[in-house]
């Protein structure tokens, strides 16, 4: 079992941007202090909800604290990038890196980046897609070329190439959207399970991805596929729970928010006010707890895991900073999911 860690970088109201980024790097040095395989952070834009806009830069920093542990994006939204720039800048990272970097790619969810990035969303499909394709040749091919409907690349040589060959491991995420886990299932690369799909779901996608993959001659295994759930341990299950309240209501509550926009963001409202004025409310706590995330002791956290590895999950990712988690109790439950957790799959 490899375990890895996620963050989309949460920046509640009354901490500042510069304090968010020195606690997630805090928490990726610990991580590979406790052994962990991967750190991977999210690309979001123009909200709290998070920090990662710049998730490549922010990883080349993190390239340069760390000398082990894995750094992967998940997601990078190619749509919103020239296919080239983004070929070269995580070719950087992964030579800075020294041959850690892995790519997730996904088509994201929230409108407004699109709309603020001036792109039509309605056209993330074949932008997705296709700037998929050009990194890829362009990471493995000299003198690459390409002609599509958005872009055309001609004769161009990608410098730096990428430390790893043939390139950086891929993985695409495909939540809901037919086609895009169609077009996963072409590629060959494996899938990449988010914290937004309830966990029976989830699994289910899994095993529909493994069947086609192998009946497209591709045969990725479930075991390739990073699976990442809101995570916490605790010495008990009520201590658990009231460490995460609070943490998990500003998650759901953001990411019901943050839906309400087309254009302009939520960041320099008033999340109260907000919740004041809805009229619907969002899933509740007790789903997540249920059906979402793994939330308790270290023997609860040990048979949950355990349940998703007998359904062929080997690359557990674990959510430890949602909704601006408090640092220390951050810390320690890491600590704690290092020392009576893990163990139990060495």
């Amino acid at each position: 079992m490899k375990f890895g860690l996620f963050t989309h970088i949460p920046w509640p109201e009354g901490i500042e941007p510069k304090q968010v980024l020195d606690q997630t790097t805090e928490e990726v040095v610990f991580a590979e202090e406790l052994g962990f395989h991967s750190a991977w952070v999210a690309e979001h834009h123009f909200s709290r909800y998070g920090l990662g806009s710049s998730s490549l830069v922010f990883s080349a920093s993190l390239a340069a604290q760390t000398k082990k542990i894995r750094l992967g994006t998940a997601i990078l939204i190619p749509p919103l990038h020239h296919p080239i720039k983004l070929a070269e800048d995580a070719a950087t990272l992964d030579l800075i890196s020294g041959g850690r970097f892995d790519a997730g790619f996904g088509r994201g969810t929230a409108g407004y980046e699109y709309t603020g990035y001036n792109v039509d969303q309605d056209e993330s499909q074949e932008r997705f897609q296709e700037t998929i394709k050009i990194v890829t040749g362009l990471w493995t091919t000299p003198g690459f070329s390409f002609k599509g409907k958005y872009f055309e690349v001609e004769e161009v040589n990608l410098v730096p190439p990428p430390l790893q060959k043939p390139h950086p491991p891929i993985y695409i995420a495909a939540t809901r959207t037919p086609a895009t886990l169609d077009f996963v299932v072409s590629t060959g690369h494996p899938l990449i399970i988010g914290v937004v799909l309830d966990t029976a779901d989830a699994v289910d996608l899994c095993r529909t991805f493994a069947k086609r993959s192998k009946e497209a001659g591709h045969n990725v295994p479930i075991s390739s596929i990073p699976f990442f759930r809101y995570f916490y341990v605790a010495e008990t299950e009520e201590q658990a729970r009231k460490d995460t309240e609070a943490e998990l209501r500003w998650t759901l509550d953001m990411g019901q928010w943050r839906r309400t926009f087309r254009r302009g963001s939520e960041v320099y409202e008033k999340l109260d006010d907000w919740r004041r004025a809805r009229t619907e409310l969002p899933t509740s706590n007790e789903h997540l707890y249920d059906r979402r995330a793994i939330i308790g002791t270290p023997e609860q956290c040990v048979a949950q895991i355990k349940e998703l590895q007998s359904s062929g999950i080997e690359y557990f990712g674990c959510n430890f900073s949602f909704g601006g988690m408090e640092q220390g109790k951050m810390l320690r439950s890491m600590r704690l999911f290092a020392e009576e957790v893990m163990p139990h799959f060495n």
